[in-house]
């Protein structure tokens, strides 16, 4: 087997025929057995640096070479089986509760959202109405914050574990073939709620549990090594002898929990700054430096600097996007992205953040391993008490730099509206000066045509990762304090994004 870097213009797809030429050069092998070469298109991306072209890197194999194919694992019926408890339906959950499946246990999900099409309800209401469901939101319900987040799976580290499990596993659930290959692939919040039903329906026929509208509110350990969940109002209760704790970033009750019962958790860093929104348009023609054509794919960007010892970075850049409200509860103002398959919005928006530590802020020291956390509701807090509405606190990129006053904001894909603010003094001094001197070294460095007062800055993007770490242990998965309890996914600070998360539900459920 050898690879090979094919190269075609954008727009055109890249024929067998030519896959084979450069094949039979590769493997040095006479153009007769042409026909019995085999390959595999392993990666897809795009190059922009001169010539607009796609690059595939394509694994080739001789006649006589064994090609081996992924093949998923076989599903049991695990109806009589041993429960395992999973709190959570997002992407750590579901990948765990499908790898209990192959491994002959039965998966009990308790998620305290809404199913993935109830849940569109109550986040309509939230957009328009500014009705905030603790419980049903754009972080909380079936396929967790990933589902209506664009469905980035940019994660192609293999210390993790196997990607190639998720990604197969995702297109053997309703997602396009293509992001087996694609360098930045995505599915789309239009078509992952599909995807997440299937899922579900797999592991129900099989025999596993769902059970929504269940809120976890205690973890009771027994003499007997095993737990009771206990749900709601202490009304409801389920148990088993392991539970995997795949709560997502904005559990903030399940931390507290954890810090009355006096089960250890941790300050962690995270990172905190602003939604920023420009023209698509302008993002298309920065990224392929005036060439772009219809025919291409939607541009998008990243980049990442550090000021004053402290790294600045895009997150979660959704090109021809829109941006959504993501508060858990009334009285705070967050902001996230999303998009639809076809990423056809005329705005690209981006988180661009500030990393944080815990000792950056040593006024919230008195709030131990729940300092960071504080720090955060704070800023929400504010952002929501300025404009005492889901409306966002808005300001012009060069207005915000220069710390002026803007006049008037340009239009925004943020369905409550944005009102005119003095962002840069909202923003804790910490994040506001960094952000002060990030925009224009990107303008001027990375994104020619980048820092303009065309582009607008909403605060505030403050749900990166978990400010909270729960400890495990490294090799049993299990909390360092509570055996059989296995803290899991971006809620305990292990991993940041769908294929990740889905990666560490999946080890969970192995060491299980």
């Amino acid at each position: 087997m050898k690879e090979v870097e094919i190269t075609c213009r954008l727009g055109k797809e890249l024929s067998q025929d030519e896959i084979l030429t450069a094949a039979v050069k590769a493997l040095g092998v006479s153009p007769k057995v042409k026909s019995q070469i085999r390959y595999r298109i392993m990666r897809r991306s795009i190059d922009a640096r001169n010539d607009i072209i796609y690059r595939y890197r394509v694994e080739v194999y001789r006649p006589d070479e064994v090609m081996d194919e992924y093949v998923l694992e076989e599903y049991k019926d695990v109806s009589g089986a041993e429960p395992v408890i999973i709190v959570g339906a997002g992407p750590a959950g579901m990948f765990a509760a499908l790898k209990l499946l192959v491994r002959g246990f039965r998966p009990i999900i308790l998620e305290r959202g809404k199913d993935v099409h109830q849940r569109k309800f109550d986040m309509a209401r939230l957009s328009k109405e500014g009705i905030v469901d603790p419980d049903s939101n754009y972080c909380f319900g079936e396929g967790g914050a990933g589902t209506f987040s664009d469905g980035k799976l940019y994660t192609r580290s293999s210390k993790r574990g196997d990607v190639r499990e998720v990604l197969h596993q995702l297109v053997n659930f309703g997602a396009d073939p293509s992001i087996l290959i694609d360098a930045h692939p995505h599915i789309g919040s239009d078509r992952l709620p599909v995807i997440v039903e299937n899922i579900r329906k797999c592991i129900v026929e099989h025999g596993g549990e769902y059970h929504f509208d269940t809120r976890v509110t205690d973890i009771v350990r027994k003499g007997d090594g095993t737990f009771d969940v206990i749900t709601g109002d202490g009304s409801g209760k389920y148990s088993s002898r392991k539970i995997i704790l795949a709560t997502g970033h904005s559990a903030r009750d399940i931390y507290e929990m954890f810090d009355r019962k006096g089960w250890e958790i941790q300050a962690k860093g995270f990172a905190l700054g602003v939604r920023v929104e420009h023209p698509q348009s302008l993002i298309n023609r920065i990224q392929y430096h005036g060439k772009y054509q219809p025919y291409m794919p939607t541009a998008e960007y990243s980049f990442v600097t550090q000021i004053e010892g402290r790294g600045v970075f895009s997150f979660c850049m959704c090109p021809g996007g829109i941006l959504v409200p993501a508060a858990t509860a009334p009285g705070e103002l967050v902001l996230n992205g999303m998009s639809n398959s076809q990423r056809n919005s005329k705005w690209a928006n981006s988180g661009v953040v500030v990393q944080i530590e815990p000792e950056d802020f040593p006024e919230y020291a008195g709030y131990g391993p729940l300092a960071l956390l504080q720090f955060q509701k704070d800023v929400e807090r504010r952002m929501f008490e300025y404009t005492g509405s889901l409306k966002a606190p808005a300001q012009r990129m060069m207005d915000f730099c220069r710390r002026i006053p803007s006049s008037g904001l340009p239009q925004t894909s943020y369905h409550p509206g944005a009102e005119n603010a003095p962002l840069h003094e909202l923003l804790p001094e910490h994040v506001s000066l960094r952000l002060k001197y990030a925009f224009p070294e990107i303008g001027n460095k990375k994104m020619h045509g980048y820092y303009t007062n065309d582009a607008l800055l909403l605060g505030v993007e403050s749900r990166t990762s978990s400010p909270v770490r729960i400890p495990r242990d490294p090799q049993t998965l299990e909390h360092i304090q509570v055996a059989g309890l296995y803290p899991c996914g971006e809620g305990a600070g292990y991993s940041g994004g769908i294929v990740s998360s889905a990666l560490d539900g999946i080890n969970c459920a192995s060491r299980i």
